[in-house]
């Protein structure tokens, strides 16, 4: 089937095109957000253990939902360039190629769930309650991860082809599905039996095949301008690899803050399991944050990777200077939050006084890092977007490992609990400085040249 249509990315101007293609995202990730303090602040209810349990899955979370993603992200920049550069027969086959990369991630987590989740769990908090609650309840997650994997890939597809009112549909709808079913779960409501952290488990998995399912039925139903058909598909390497040239990058890099957080976890444990769960509750509530943020990045990604295809330096510089606009102001937003509430948004975990005592000073001083982080993460995004992977995975290298974790030790060390927390605001100072740098060189040897 030919098709000759313009696509509004290439048309809409820019400020209205990124509001309407970020506002649905913005608004399924602040959903999301909701669902993932909602979660934590249910399982809290059952112990601090319990909270500290969950808290310790993250890494193993992150690290599959970093390869999803990741992967989506190659799909969405391939899927999109291609589509600027009415390549509509390629742009078909990166999404059936994508979503085989896909179901690869999963079959990986499969065996990860089965064989890495117990030495996981003991390496970072030895035999225990804390550890038998956490191999339970991530097990479920990654055992049954296909979900999130297809949801992923499919909403990406979405994503590419300007479609993202259907990913808040897909996003906003496992999110409910999950708050509703979290209590009832966990706690043995309407006759069903008490299950704890199993309960929160299963209730996450069920939200997310029941979100894949929509993106999929969507995928087939109202996006004409991607036809995927498996009838007698066959892998292809050249779409593989330019996914994967892009999506590795992103995996490595996402999955960094999995490495990070593991890190902090074992300095953090030294002083209380009190302040490992602090941390836990600080990731939960930044995504209430940052969530917005990503989804301002899901709609812009596919702006800019379209005009890139199209040779349009103007549309393309326009969406990256108003995402940044928009990134900074959100988080000054989270900035305020934080200084000024920071115990109002820990007593919704049932805070001890010990954890308010380390928690309250903790929220103020990383909170002030979000005044560079959303320049960071727009850079970082649009260097993506322009194929350029390795770059943004450098930035989150440096800043999460070679320079958070280090410093969080040794200011752990001479400094105690309240000094690791400026941890974060040196690595993104760095962070911001790296990227500034990154993102002139490509500005100069790509975007500076487009249309001539």
């Amino acid at each position: 089937m030919e098709q000759t249509k313009e696509n509004k990315m290439g048309t809409m101007p820019v400020n209205k095109l990124l509001v309407t293609m970020s506002l649905p995202m913005v608004i399924s990730m602040i959903v999301q957000a909701l669902y993932n303090i909602v979660d934590s602040i249910f399982v809290s209810r059952l112990s601090e253990d319990a909270l500290t349990a969950v808290s310790m899955a993250f890494p193993m979370q992150n690290l599959m939902i970093s390869v999803a993603v990741g992967t989506g992200v190659g799909i969405n920049a391939m899927l999109s360039r291609a589509l600027g550069e009415k390549k509509f027969e390629a742009a078909n086959k990166t999404a059936e190629n994508g979503i085989f990369i896909e179901v690869l991630g999963y079959v990986l987590f499969l065996l990860i769930g089965i064989f890495v989740t117990k030495p996981f769990f003991l390496a970072q908090a030895g035999a225990g309650d804390i550890a038998n609650m956490g191999i339970e309840y991530t097990r479920i997650c990654l055992l049954m991860s296909f979900g999130i994997f297809m949801q992923i890939g499919f909403e990406r597809i979405l994503q590419s082809t300007g479609r993202t009112i259907f990913t808040m549909i897909t996003q906003s709808t496992g999110a409910i599905i999950n708050i509703i079913l979290d209590p009832i779960l966990i706690f043995g409501l309407f006759g069903m039996p008490k299950m704890g952290v199993a309960g929160a488990a299963i209730a996450t998995v069920t939200g997310q095949i029941c979100a894949a399912i929509l993106a999929i039925t969507f995928n087939l139903t109202k996006n004409p301008d991607v036809h995927i058909s498996f009838k007698g598909f066959k892998p292809q390497i050249i779409f593989v690899k330019n996914i994967l040239s892009v999506g590795i990058p992103s995996i490595i890099m996402s999955s960094v803050g999995s490495a990070m957080t593991f890190g902090m976890n074992k300095i953090l444990i030294t002083f209380s399991s009190t302040a490992v769960a602090v941390f836990g509750v600080y990731f939960k509530l930044n995504s209430f944050v940052f969530m917005p943020v990503f989804g301002l990045n899901n709609g812009m990604v596919p702006i800019v990777s379209y005009n890139y295809g199209a040779q349009n330096k103007k549309r393309l510089t326009k969406t990256i200077k108003l995402a940044i606009m928009y990134a900074v102001c959100i988080m000054f937003i989270g900035i305020m939050l934080f200084q000024f509430i920071p115990d109002v948004l820990l007593r919704l975990f049932d805070a001890s006084d010990h954890m308010l005592e380390i928690g309250i000073p903790a929220l103020r001083v990383i909170s002030l890092s979000f005044a560079f982080a959303g320049i960071c993460i727009v850079i970082s995004s649009s260097l993506q977007a322009l194929g350029h992977g390795f770059l943004s995975m450098m930035i989150s290298i440096t800043r999460q490992l070679i320079i958070l974790l280090p410093s969080a030790y040794i200011l752990a060390k001479f400094g105690g609990i309240h000094a690791v927390w400026w941890s974060f605001n040196i690595a993104e100072i760095a962070s911001l400085t790296l990227s500034l740098l990154f993102f002139k060189h490509m500005y100069n040897k790509i975007i500076k040249h487009l249309g001539e």
